[in-house]
């Protein structure tokens, strides 16, 4: 008897399902929850000592149950959320992680676009939220369980690109660098730096006061509501947006295997009948979906919610910066406004211009795309993702002439106050 194509998808699916349990089972550490004292109840005769004794017997929460600020970038491939993410790699005193949800993805999805097979997109997205969860409670014994090779003795060097947080480049986690080194280069922490204990990380982890994750592989903020409402996370999600142009344009530069008919067209005039236009169409709806709710302003966003335009971050990246802290209850430090001051400024070192680099002209970079786009793949995103251009305040080009009018700016002044 011969099985139906439909009925070995079906299998797989039960499978990677199965497999998902199998690893929350076999790694998850018992949770206790341990009852903080409401303080809207102080006067009401609560006894204190009680609850300090039995958070003594849970210290598994009661480290969690500290007002630490949990802070997740949320954004899509070059939308700019490199250099967003070292706006608090800067700062001393927050644990920043770049992308620990790539290890999800190559777990479940590791060859699959992401507009394809919702049913592998859901599973994943439940495997990242519960790894998000383990890593904001500096648990970062749970990524092992997605890296491959698994790490031995909690020892791993392929922690995908490692290098990008200053944290797992310095003391405790290694000895290479000393404090007085300053800005450490990404390159010179994997080629330094041992092997990465995890051990140390999480040392690491629970000393500073704070911790940030980036991560493009969350399509909408409706898919964190479970982790915002969690009383035992203080989290808060600066949303990053781009003009989908822009993220068109630089995707087609970056990603040249698999964004080559979109540079056929660029080439040609003549739009391949085969073009995937999904490669477009999901970044826009993404954004509308979860622009829409962050808007709406319901009541599990409030105080947690930030929507921030790249435009306006490149154009002012100091202001912007600032606002930003502010939203989070953070002082800004001088390493921060050091940085900024370092990298937004531009630079004709070749090492500059690497696809994943942050020292560039930050105003110029925003709308470099109207020189590299064709005015027929400009109106066809226009025309595909007007709605959410409309909703961001980003202007529509009327002619080619208009399109390398660089004095003509696309960019409305509209201002996004976060739901506090």
């Amino acid at each position: 008897m011969q099985c139906s194509w439909k009925a070995v998808i079906l299998l797989a699916l039960v499978s990677i399902a199965i497999q998902y349990t199998a690893i929350r089972t076999f790694t998850a550490k018992p949770f206790h929850m341990c009852p903080v004292p409401n303080p809207l109840n102080c006067g009401l005769g609560q006894d204190v000592e009680s609850f300090d004794r039995i958070c003594d017997e849970y210290p598994y929460f009661n480290y969690n149950s500290s007002r630490k600020t949990h802070i997740l970038i949320l954004a899509t491939t070059r939308s700019g959320s490199t250099f967003v993410g070292q706006l608090f790699n800067q700062y001393p005193d927050v644990f920043y992680l770049f992308e620990p949800l790539y290890h999800v993805q190559m777990t479940f999805i590791p060859h699959l676009s992401p507009s394809r097979y919702a049913v592998e997109h859901r599973v994943m997205l439940g495997a990242s939220r519960d790894l998000l969860r383990s890593l904001y409670n500096c648990d970062l014994y749970f990524l092992e369980s997605y890296i491959k090779p698994q790490p031995a003795n909690h020892t791993t060097d392929k922690l995908f690109r490692r290098g990008a947080s200053k944290a797992l480049c310095s003391m405790p986690v290694c000895d290479a660098f000393s404090p007085s080194d300053g800005n450490i280069e990404e390159g010179d922490c994997v080629r330094k730096c041992a092997s990465l204990n995890l051990t140390l990380a999480t040392e690491s982890c629970r000393e500073r006061r704070h911790m940030a994750i980036k991560t493009v592989r969350i399509p909408e903020v409706n898919d964190l509501k479970a982790l915002i409402e969690d009383p035992r996370l203080n989290l808060k999600v600066i949303q990053l947006v781009r003009d989908p142009r822009g993220i068109l344009s630089s995707r087609i530069e970056t990603f040249r295997d698999t964004y080559r008919l979109w540079r056929i067209w660029r080439a040609t005039g003549r739009k391949p009948y085969n073009l995937d236009l999904t490669q477009l169409t999901t970044v826009c709806d993404d954004f509308l979906n979860s622009v829409s709710t962050g808007l709406s302003r319901p009541p599990w966003l409030r105080g947690r919610y930030m929507l921030v335009r790249y435009e306006d971050l490149a154009r002012n990246p100091l202001q912007k910066t600032k606002e930003v802290y502010e939203f989070l209850g953070l002082s800004l430090e001088k390493s921060v406004v050091d940085w900024i001051h370092n990298n937004t400024r531009g630079n004709n070192d070749v090492s500059a211009k690497h696809k994943y680099g942050t020292l560039r002209d930050s105003a110029a970079n925003a709308e470099s795309w109207r020189l590299k786009l064709s005015h027929d793949i400009v109106d066809y995103t226009q025309t595909v993702c007007q709605h959410i251009l409309d909703e961001l305040g980003y202007k529509a080009v009327n002619s080619p002439e208009e399109l390398k009018n660089m004095s003509l700016s696309l960019i409305e002044d509209k201002t996004f106050i976060p739901f506090l």
